[in-house]
């Protein structure tokens, strides 16, 4: 099993969400951990080797390095919002 690093952004989006929609990011999450080919996710084009994850309406971005799972970004799915923080943090 991957040991789980948030981000500080992950972390605090995290933290700001009901506990209905943060429970299920942390199943995600967790899924992930255990198996990251379980559960189908995509590479993300322009930053190889981050992939994304749908978590409901959320989505996340994150990379495994070696055994850790770097969970990079946490955000709405139909919100351009977090392709742009992915674009100021993460330059090509």
């Amino acid at each position: 099993m991957l040991a789980i690093d948030l981000s500080k952004q992950a972390a605090a989006f995290l933290g700001s969400l009901p506990a209905k929609q943060a429970r299920q990011i942390a199943e995600k999450l967790q899924s992930l951990a255990t198996d990251p080919q379980a559960l189908p996710t995509e590479v993300l084009k322009g930053y190889s080797p981050m992939r994304r994850l749908r978590a409901g309406e959320y989505r996340i971005i994150y990379v495994v390095d070696g055994q850790i799972l770097q969970v990079r970004l946490i955000g709405k799915r139909n919100d351009d919002e977090i392709y742009k923080a992915l674009e100021r943090g993460f330059k090509k």
